[in-house]
């Protein structure tokens, strides 16, 4: 077996359960420092155990590299391997999803290099994958300037060409700023096959200057698709967060009259929007987007999530715009540009 492979097939199931980072890293960091090394090297270096003296290699990952060299499923990666999803509902819906519209790499806030997110969401069965990592005002989480994501585009474009049987697409989560406008330059939009448009601050401003924000955003000939609306954190690491305050009305009515999805964002600790607010975008008539807002490629299967909770909650199939091929979401996402 690869060892390298092995070691990041490790962090991928470590990181969908959300161990601790300092665990997934360990592995994740023991993968980088062989993944040049030919298989002859690593057994020559195991051998003479100047691998056990390498800086970065503990003793569990070295237990892997040397089950994975002698051609064992290595009993730790074993242990972790399963067929079964994060979620008890929402099955059906789940294998009708064929992409998902936001993730993030190790660019912005993510914890994994692009080509890794790539690689893990067409393992997981994705038909296309969208990279959205954060725009320039979110310093906090590196976000990308119009250079950077020039950048960057350059090797979403490579990756995407050494695949035939999966897309790799370019996006951005673009911040909603304090007055609405969004916080990259129309000519990098324009460039971009999916926008998502998200509040990251001021998540307390009262409820006529959020929904006027909110809306002028939504109206934006960029924006395909609202991320985590409330912006609120029902649990997890960093506490809780209460939702925001804002129209729900006026903010789902512009998103069906300018053809822009409503996210059912996926995440664990987000869990947004509520059920209340799911049948109030269900009623305005709006469109879906199931997305993971992965930042690690273990959380590429938090859609099981999503699927849950947009079948518990009624939203059809065909108005979910993750279950549309590709050809039909790029015709989508470009049609207002």
């Amino acid at each position: 077996m690869d060892a390298a492979e092995v070691l990041n097939e490790i962090g991928f199931w470590l990181e969908r359960q959300l161990a601790v980072s300092y665990k997934v890293e360990a592995f994740r960091k023991a993968a980088v420092i062989i993944e040049d090394l030919s298989q002859e090297e690593l057994a020559k270096r195991l051998e003479s155990g100047a691998l056990k003296r390498t800086k970065g290699i503990g003793d569990r990952t070295l237990t892997v590299i040397k089950q994975a060299i002698e051609g064992e499923v290595p009993d730790y990666l074993a242990d972790l391997r399963t067929d079964e999803p994060l979620a008890k509902g929402g099955a059906e819906l789940r294998a009708k999803l064929r992409g998902d519209l936001h993730s993030h790499s190790n660019w912005s806030d993510g914890g994994s290099p692009i080509e890794e997110m790539a690689r893990a969401a067409r393992w997981r069965g994705r038909e296309y994958q969208v990279l959205t990592d954060h725009s320039p005002r979110l310093t906090v989480a590196n976000g990308l300037t119009a250079e950077r994501l020039t950048e960057q585009l350059k090797i979403v474009a490579r990756v995407n060409d050494s695949y035939d049987d999966f897309q790799f697409l370019s996006g951005i989560e673009v911040d909603i700023l304090d007055d609405g406008k969004l916080d990259q330059t129309d000519r990098m939009l324009n460039k971009l096959d999916v926008v998502v448009a998200s509040v990251h601050s001021k998540l307390k401003m009262d409820s006529i200057g959020m929904t006027h924000r909110m809306v002028k955003a939504i109206n934006d000939p960029h924006t395909n698709v609202l991320g985590h609306c409330t912006g609120r954190l029902v649990q997890g690491s960093r506490g809780k967060r209460d939702q925001s305050k804002f129209d729900a009305k006026k903010v789902f009515a512009a998103c069906a009259a300018n053809d822009v999805a409503v996210e059912i964002n996926s995440r664990p600790e987000r869990q947004d929007p509520p059920n209340n607010l799911i049948a109030m975008a269900l009623d305005a008539g709006c469109l879906f987007a199931i997305n993971t807002d992965a930042h690690a490629p273990g959380q590429l299967d938090f859609l099981d999530y999503g699927a849950e909770r947009a079948d518990a909650n009624g939203v059809p199939e065909d108005r979910i715009v993750t279950t549309w091929p590709v050809d039909k979401l790029l015709e989508w996402s470009h049609a207002k540009r």
